[in-house]
């Protein structure tokens, strides 16, 4: 049975044969004049009778432009998210041009979605695997061109970047060293009064001075330092490299035959390794400053009190041990920061990604690390 439209009138009818098949019959044209009350009224006539096949008869159609292409990729786009069968029949050799020039066949595509099966547990541990595999091996090739980039400049010590590990070190270093030193006297301050309420109640306020210098020398004071550096120039390292390597310009100098690791991570690495130290140095003066105050203004300690039982009670295996800590914290930092830079992909959020990930890797590695010298040192004093 034929239907006429009775809203756009000679220009398509349609014909049901059977219930779950529908047939529109496109008479004269198909543009700009009449597509958009075409898609209308095709919406409302497929959601009528919500065919399961729809056949599109094109044999009377003697005009279509790209606004009549939209409406048979609507009519398509409707039957893929029906699960319906759409398709096209008696179709002359000048539309099938038109169809062709407009790549009908691929527009309006909607594949039958499956039912997604999440991967089983073997499945996702092999993933795992396979991905803990290849970052681990791209860390060791790191890690070995950075130790072969050393003994080079071991070998030939004009092979290192002298400005640039020198304007590192003033970024580490001397740019560090005001937060360095507010948060070390806060930290002293903070940990003498609170050691000073235990003290006070055996009269062993002098013993404040022996807490905060042995605290702060061996521990807090390297941590406190490289957890500082780490937040600062580890992040700056990974954001420097990473936007270099989504910008190719690591790739650049690869290309010019210079090696990117000696070029951009040994300054780096030497330039951390040569002032967190001193850094730490700074870091602990600052501290026993913070403690002193406390001594002189709420417990009535004199100043060369003070200062004479820091002295007395600290070592200089205590100060050198904390500065060797910070030496290796900082060997992890600079380390960490590079690779991570070289580890970059994709765009800008990349490289924030990256610059996080240094500043927590650091952080973690300075833990991990700082936990397994109190061990050693621990069984080696017996």
């Amino acid at each position: 049975m034929t239907i006429l439209s009775k809203n756009l009138t000679n220009l398509y009818s349609f014909s049901q044969e059977s219930p779950g098949k529908l047939t529109i019959h496109f008479h004269d044209r198909l543009d700009v004049s009449n597509a958009a009350l075409f898609i209308k009224e095709f919406k409302v006539l497929l959601r009528t009778h919500k065919p399961d096949n729809l056949v599109i008869d094109l044999k009377k159609l003697n005009h279509l432009d790209d606004y009549g292409v939209s409406v048979l990729v609507e009519l398509k786009k409707i039957m893929g998210n029906q699960r319906g069968n759409f398709s096209l029949t008696n179709v002359s050799e000048k539309i099938e041009e038109i169809l062709t020039m407009h790549r009908f066949s691929v527009l309006g595509q909607h594949s039958i979605s499956e039912r997604k099966t999440s991967p089983n547990f073997f499945t996702h541990l092999g993933n795992v695997t396979i991905n803990l595999g290849s970052e681990m091996g791209f860390i060791l090739t790191f890690l070995g061109d950075t130790c072969f980039s050393f003994l080079r400049f071991l070998r030939h010590p004009g092979s290192l970047r002298l400005n640039d590990t020198i304007e590192n070190m003033k970024r580490v270093g001397l740019d560090a060293l005001p937060i360095v030193g507010l948060i070390s006297f806060l930290l002293g301050l903070i940990m003498a009064f609170m050691s000073s309420v235990q003290l006070q109640q055996f009269g062993a306020n002098i013993y404040v001075a022996s807490l905060v210098g042995i605290s702060m020398t061996r521990e807090l004071g390297p941590i406190m330092t490289a957890i500082i550096v780490a937040g600062r120039s580890g992040s700056s390292f990974a954001a420097e490299i990473g936007t270099m390597k989504i910008s190719e310009e690591v790739d650049a100098l690869s290309t010019m035959g210079i090696n990117p690791n000696l070029f951009l991570v040994l300054p780096r690495v030497l330039a951390a390794c040569l002032v967190v130290p001193v850094l730490t140095l700074f870091s602990d003066l600052f501290a026993i400053a913070g403690g002193l105050l406390v001594g002189v203004t709420m417990l009535d300690l004199t100043i060369s009190g003070y200062t004479n039982q820091t002295i007395n009670t600290l070592t200089l295996f205590d100060v050198f041990w904390g500065v060797f800590k910070s030496g290796i914290f900082a060997i992890l930092i600079s380390w960490t920061g590079c690779l991570k830079g070289f580890q970059v992909k994709g765009g800008a959020a990349g490289v924030g990604q990256a610059t996080t990930s240094a500043v927590v890797s650091s952080i973690f590695l300075i833990v991990l690390s700082d936990s397994l010298l109190v061990v050693i040192l621990r069984y080696w004093n017996g």
